[in-house]
């Protein structure tokens, strides 16, 4: 059984503020030259997305210089709803393995879209990342616009270690009380800090 964590790319979605909207340009269709075809121009940080350590780190690596495997893990799901911060608290009593990754379900992903959704989400505490940083995770995703505010010391504390961040999933609460999943996120090959990610996650 897949899931899809992802959510659909369009030049209508919300973007974090500040950010450009996507734009759609299509440039043939089936009746000019026999063939559909679009441009697209987009921030790498819009929807479902995935950050490289170059997003934060002047000389963190770039997206394309990051493992294959590290798109592809056991994950585990962490259960925030209704929780005014993502703290230490939510790693008790979970067994969670080097190389795993790790979903973070707030619930706020049903507000995407929403100025709300941009404006309160919890944030990752400090004790929170660098504990995640001692199980030496793969990737920490959420299902929210960022796992902190400016200065992003959250983000620089998790990349500088090459853990990676999604940010933007939805569907978690299908994975609810599923012990056993891998999850696959497989952006494009981009030479940047970033890319959209289509997150999947198989039921063992």
């Amino acid at each position: 059984m897949l899931i899809d964590l992802t959510h659909t790319f369009t030049e209508n979605m919300p973007v974090y503020p500040g950010d450009s909207k996507p734009e759609f340009k299509q440039v043939s269709d089936m009746c000019g030259k026999g063939c559909t075809r679009y441009e697209v121009k987009t921030s790498m940080h819009v929807g479902t997305h995935i950050d490289a350590p170059f997003h934060m780190l002047e000389n963190g690596k770039r997206l394309s210089e990051i493992n294959i495997e590290r798109f592809f893990g056991n994950g585990i799901l962490l259960d925030a709803r209704g929780k005014d911060k993502i703290d230490i608290d939510l790693l008790e009593g979970k067994s969670i393995k080097k190389d795993s990754i790790v979903f973070i379900m707030t619930g706020l992903y049903k507000r995407f879209g929403s100025e709300d959704y941009y404006k309160n989400y919890p944030e990752i505490t400090e004790a929170f990342a660098r504990e995640v940083v001692k199980l030496d995770v793969k990737i920490v995703g959420i299902d929210t616009p960022s796992p902190d505010r400016a200065p992003f010391k959250i983000h620089k504390i998790l990349l500088e270690k090459e853990i990676l961040i999604i940010e933007n999933l939805t569907n978690l609460e299908q994975l609810f009380n599923i012990e056993n999943f891998e999850v696959i996120a497989l952006p494009v090959k981009f030479n940047l800090d970033g890319a959209p990610v289509r997150v999947v996650a198989k039921i063992i």
